[in-house]
């Protein structure tokens, strides 16, 4: 485990030094084009000075700014027992400090994790994950997550990040100083002769750089957050011993209604555990442009794991289901004894009670029920004779508006 840690260090390292070339070489380009061939001093100095900026502000509190931006709620042991058991043991398991669990009031299951090292970490879930995920299921999920952490995929993303704002910020004041500024096109248009050629020239290839630059970083950020991805789920495998929890989780979230996520973005999409921005019937779309692997492929993945629970285990899997090369170095593939195991006594009572509850959930929907789900997690069953304008959750004391239109 530590061997694959290293060299996924090692490989984050890479991804990020070649976003960081993008950074400093449209810096670079844009400092000749407004200033001539001595700009390009400058423009580098300015490009650092933007991504030293936006690293000490997300070092300082990025992951409080990225938990806020989600409306996540830090919850206590009270508010929801089993979440925090189930985190609990991940940790236990991954050898890792318990880290701080926070709660997104929405309907839409996913989860994250974010902090600066595993010490500050945070994992963040849905409401909807919650009430849509048995114990195991959700126990694969917390999982993938804490392996996030393990792996350091929490702070190389954050990074990463970082380097995609600063580079996407750089261009856009280039881009939109060029359309109405007008200050360097009537310098250039001035210029006569050589000079006012090859000034033309710097500017027609700096305003292609600022084009595509925010591109190729975006595809390095994206290929860095499918490769965690596969990682993570090996991870939570190796930490439940049972993929079909995760491949469960994957299911469910997969085929789910509800509405997309409202607090994600393009900036923090790749952090959670699917796309948020993946509609129904998508789900198997790959493409350059993907933050995630295709759902239906991990699924398969797991589902195909019956030898153990090792990395190595995972990788053949990978590599039986994709017909591709390992995404794990052979030196981090030794072969552990991890012995698959079955599904929890409790986990098979809560998904025949779940049953039982989804029999009676449908005869209240026909006979005229609301139902509103709390950010604890908690489903609530309003009557069509329930005459108050709010009703109170009987976990988290939480009032709730009853709109019954």
């Amino acid at each position: 485990m530590w061997e694959l840690i290293r060299i996924n260090k090692r490989n984050s390292v890479l991804l990020l030094m070649l976003m960081a070339v993008c950074l400093l070489g449209l810096g670079a380009v844009i400092g000749m084009a407004i200033r001539g061939p001595d700009g390009g001093m400058l423009g580098l100095m300015i490009a650092t000075g933007i991504w030293v900026v936006l690293t000490l502000i997300s070092f300082s509190s990025g992951d409080q700014i990225l938990l806020l931006a989600s409306n996540a709620t830090a919850v206590t042991h009270d508010v929801h027992p089993q979440l925090f058991n189930v985190v609990e043991e991940m940790a236990i398991a991954s050898g890792l400090p318990m880290p701080k669990v926070y709660i997104i009031n929405d309907p839409a299951p996913n989860a994250f994790a974010t902090g600066r090292s595993p010490k500050s970490a945070s994992v963040a879930v849905t409401a909807g994950l919650l009430a849509k995920l048995n114990r195991d299921e959700l126990q694969g999920v917390i999982g993938h997550e804490m392996s996030h952490i393990l792996h350091r995929d929490i702070l190389f993303v954050t990074l990463a990040g970082i380097m995609l704002g600063s580079v996407a910020l750089l261009s856009q004041v280039f881009l939109r100083g060029m359309m109405y500024g007008g200050g360097s096109r009537r310098r250039y248009s001035s210029g006569g002769g050589k000079g006012g050629g090859a000034a033309a020239i710097l500017l027609l290839i700096a305003i292609v750089v600022a084009i595509l630059a925010p591109i190729m970083t975006q595809l390095l950020y994206f290929a860095l957050s499918r490769r965690r991805e596969y990682l993570a789920d090996a991870g939570s495998v190796r930490l439940t011993r049972y993929p079909e929890g995760l491949a469960s989780a994957l299911e469910k979230i997969a085929n789910d209604h509800a509405p997309q996520l409202a607090s994600a973005n393009k900036v923090t999409a790749p952090m959670f555990i699917v796309n948020p921005f993946k509609k129904m019937g998508q789900w198997n779309l790959s493409d350059l442009t993907s933050t995630h692997p295709p759902i239906s492929e991990r699924i398969r993945i797991l589902r195909n794991m019956s030898q153990g629970a090792s990395l190595k285990d995972y990788s053949d899997s990978f590599v039986s289901v994709t017909k591709s090369r390992t995404v794990m170095p052979a030196s981090a593939l030794t072969k552990e004894d991890i012995a698959l195991r079955q599904a929890s006594a409790e986990a098979k009572n809560e998904q025949k009670e779940k049953q039982l509850r989804q029999v009676g959930d449908i005869m209240r929907k026909v006979n005229g029920f609301v139902f509103l789900t709390c950010a604890c997690g908690m489903t609530l069953k309003i009557p069509p004779n329930y005459a108050a304008a709010t009703v109170e959750c009987p976990r988290c004391h939480t009032e709730h508006n009853v709109n019954k239109t």
